[in-house]
């Protein structure tokens, strides 16, 4: 069953439940999540970059759907790197591995399939939690809510 009929499905019926999605992470689709990732961006801790991956793009995908498929998958630790504000401070980024943002941008696209994209038919407001006696956050604004 192609995207666009779990597309279809979901939005003929909202309650639909899907008990099983996970046979759409195909090879195909983790290849084309592959190819739409930015060929520039920095490598995560295992160092491995776009131009590394591509060289033998068939089979690391192909390895990879055999991890996904066999449930042995594991994500990896991020890299932390830190860049300066203007203010003078740093900012902490967190880098995922390569085979990370494969599996995350073909997820992202399944369930987009059926939620539909962001800023569609998904909509963010902010929630305001009252301050509470040692509370990090002061104003209260550190909620999100998230509704259809």
């Amino acid at each position: 069953m192609p995207l666009g009929r779990l597309t279809e499905l979901a939005q003929e019926d909202s309650g639909r439940k899907f008990s099983s999605i996970a046979h759409f992470l195909t090879p195909e689709a983790l290849y084309e999540a592959f190819r739409s990732l930015r060929k520039d961006a920095s490598a995560g801790v295992d160092q491995v970059t776009y131009e590394d991956y591509a060289k033998q793009a068939v089979e690391n995908i192909q390895g990879l759907w055999e991890k996904l498929k066999g449930k042995t998958y594991r994500a990896q630790p991020l890299r932390r790197i830190y860049i300066p504000k203007e203010d003078g401070k740093q900012r902490a980024i967190s880098i995922p591995a390569l085979e990370d943002k494969i599996v995350q941008k073909a997820t992202v696209r399944l369930l987009n399939a059926i939620y539909g994209a962001p800023g569609e038919a998904w909509r963010f407001q902010r929630v305001r939690i009252p301050h509470r006696q040692g509370d990090s956050h002061p104003t209260g604004n550190r909620a999100l809510g998230l509704w259809r």
